[in-house]
């Protein structure tokens, strides 16, 4: 049997799983990241997460190893650049050195862009080529599928969607700019927004936020309202933009969802005359919290078709 590992590099922790040609999960594993460690130590973690699978499923033939991380991605060189959760592996040949150590074909990719090739195999896309994936978390990030592969543009920075501007005179944003989509539509902007209108005496969570938004709190049902809105007027632009089948949108936020995608739905019809024209889907996500793993084990496989 051939299988390939897929691993995620998350902010707090290192998850990854083996997975068949069939994309079913053969094995998994989850361990805490030493980030106070440095470099080395991270390496290491992903290096010997790698291995103990590699271990449970000795006799097999292993396809290589994807890792969905945050950042973009120099792909030719192997770099990660602009990752906030990583820093001590800006400009540094990552790929390189893990290769190096595991003997096994390394792919690098953007978590958000692994989430977006999951959810196109094994996922809410299976029956489209093309698709894109909108992730509502901490922030907003982004996957676009054409032809079944990930598009990255010129230097692997395409489908940084939560930097679209939604509103020119909004909230500042960390990337320079004014009214980014995920300083309205995320669930660090729920928070914000809880804070600004004094919905209690404290600060707030995005699920707290929703559980009062649940129980009729006008203030709280206004903050997914903005939300959806801001959704909305992105989606619009995406769909006129690609013309695709299929919007997914996943993440911690989704919960919310009959709060937030009326008013999505009404600025999408407002301004999309190609949604209103054609047979265009916004969808749930499917595969949660494993698309990012699935699709960084998709990757080697992906890589060896296309040779």
């Amino acid at each position: 049997m051939e299988f390939s590992i897929g691993v995620d590099l998350g902010g707090t922790n290192l998850r990854a799983a083996a997975v068949n040609r069939e994309g079913k999960i053969l094995e998994k594993i989850a361990v805490d990241t030493n980030f106070e460690g440095g470099r080395d130590a991270v390496i290491g973690d992903i290096v010997n997460g790698v291995n103990a699978l590699r271990t449970k499923l000795s006799g097999n033939r292993l396809a290589g190893v994807g890792i969905g991380v945050p950042g973009f991605i120099r792909l030719k060189e192997g770099f990660i650049t602009n990752s906030n959760n990583l820093p001590y592996l800006e400009n540094f040949p990552v790929r390189d050195a893990i290769e190096k150590l595991l003997g096994t074909p390394i792919i690098l990719e953007n978590d958000a862009n692994a989430a977006a090739l999951g959810e196109k195999w094994m996922g809410a896309g299976m029956h489209v080529d093309d698709l894109v994936l909108l992730t509502l978390g901490t922030g907003v990030g982004g996957g676009i599928i054409v032809d079944g592969r990930v598009l990255h543009g010129m230097d692997g920075m395409a489908g940084e969607l939560g930097h679209m501007t939604v509103d020119p005179f909004g909230p500042p944003c960390g990337c320079g700019n004014l009214g980014c989509l995920e300083k309205l539509a995320s669930a660090t902007a729920v928070e914000s927004g809880a804070m600004l209108m004094s919905l209690s005496a404290g600060p707030l969570t995005s699920r707290e936020v929703y559980e009062m938004a649940m129980d009729g709190n006008d203030k709280a049902r206004a903050l997914f309202h903005q939300m959806g809105r801001a959704l909305g007027i992105a989606l619009a632009t995406l769909i006129n933009t690609f013309n695709f089948p299929l919007y997914l949108l996943s993440g911690g936020m989704l919960p919310a969802w009959n709060l937030f995608f009326p008013p999505l739905e009404e600025q999408v019809k407002l301004r999309s005359f190609t949604y209103r024209n054609t047979r265009t889907r916004i969808e749930q996500a499917t595969l949660g919290n494993q698309a990012g793993l699935i699709g960084a084990a998709y990757l080697p496989f992906q890589a060896m078709e296309l040779k």
